[in-house]
């Protein structure tokens, strides 16, 4: 038997013994504290079945029995025949009480094994879920990797072929004055254009990381439009900005915000080649800010709308697809959400939410 249950042992064979001893020098004609006593019985014999089952509370309440038992003989004379059958009955109580306690904590026990049971189980799945989580990820960035690479790869070779062409031309007849300088023109274009790549998908690579300061939303809608005026028809198209009064403060990186607004922007103003209003505004959403930048152009189709943000996802010619992903990891690093919806007219608006205030833990 392991000690801590010997231990227990003798502390119920102690308790009905301590309780027989009371009952024995308590003097026969104190019946009423005799009855007090023998129902100090009850508690080595539930205590018995709680921890042995419903076997060890059986044998509890017969000791508790026997050595109650002892005393109805010596109070026979006291109490009378018909309170000894009371008596009797009441050792029956003992045996009753331990074997229905012990079932009960039998049961108990085995309700709470089945649980730990299923509670590994679950641990055993939720690992295994864990694993193949895990694995789906590496699995994920493997493909978004290849996804990359093939994309920079495509875009690489269009200005590389390019470059290349106009070489060749060049080393292969002497051209005119005109005609070469035409081709140098289109060797430092395509030069450019590389750089230009290469700069964005740093920046999506490995964007850095953002310095907070406290913005005034119209310092930086202003700030926004002042830059996108220079590429904007001014007979066709309108800038204007919608912030209601009493907004307070953002606080955000300005020049990382700054330039995903100006992308935004531009991009709406690409979207509309037959002119229209383009809107920056705000708005509060709880303790959050949401930003926006409304435009009346072509939109996107639905078809497209899943892919917008994928690196080198573009549907302009000459676009290198890396601008809303770039501005949508932009916003992420600054604990926000970058999204897009289609107008009900026409038109798109992408929508930026940002925390009004955010922890210095970041």
């Amino acid at each position: 038997m392991p000690r801590h249950a010997a231990l227990h042992v003798l502390a119920i064979v102690g308790m009905t013994l301590v309780i027989s001893a009371m009952h024995y020098y308590t003097p026969d004609e104190l019946v009423e504290r005799h009855y007090l006593i023998q129902r100090l019985f009850y508690i080595p014999v539930a205590y018995a079945g709680l921890y042995f089952g419903w076997r060890g509370g059986l044998a509890a309440g017969l000791l508790a029995g026997i050595a109650y038992g002892q005393q109805i003989i010596s109070i026979w004379k006291v109490v009378g025949k018909t309170t000894i059958v009371n008596q009797y009955t009441e050792v029956v109580l003992f045996c009753i009480v331990g074997t229905v306690t012990g079932l009960l904590a039998d049961r108990e026990r085995k309700q709470k094994k089945a649980l730990q049971e299923t509670a590994a189980q679950l641990a055993q799945v939720y690992g295994e879920l864990q694993q193949n989580f895990e694995k789906m990820k590496r699995a994920e960035r493997l493909y978004a990797l290849g996804q990359l690479s093939a994309g920079l790869a495509h875009e690489i070779r269009n200005p590389l072929a390019s470059i290349e062409g106009a070489t060749s031309i060049l080393l292969r007849e002497p051209p005119s004055e005109e005609r070469r300088v035409e081709f140098l023109e289109i060797i430092q274009k395509e030069c450019r254009r590389l750089n230009r790549l290469l700069t964005q998908f740093l920046n999506f690579a490995k964007p850095a990381p953002p310095e907070y300061k406290t913005i005034p939303l119209d310092q930086l809608f202003d700030s926004v439009i002042g830059l996108a005026e220079h590429t904007v028809r001014r007979d066709q198209i309108t800038l204007c900005k919608e912030i209601p009064e009493g907004m307070q403060a953002l606080e955000c990186d300005p020049e990382q915000l700054t330039q995903v607004l100006l992308n935004l922007t531009i991009n709406a103003i690409q979207a509309m080649p037959n002119g229209g209003a383009i809107v920056l505004g705000a708005r509060r959403h709880g303790d959050d800010i949401l930003m926006y930048v409304r435009d009346e152009g072509s939109g996107i189709s639905e078809r497209d709308m899943e892919r917008i943000f994928d690196p080198f996802f573009t549907t302009k010619e000459s676009g290198t697809g890396l601008g809303l992903p770039v501005a949508h990891q932009i916003v992420s690093r600054q604990g926000g959400v970058l999204s897009a919806t289609r107008n009900a007219d026409k038109g798109m608006t992408f929508t930026i939410e940002l925390p009004t205030h955010r922890k210095r833990t970041e």
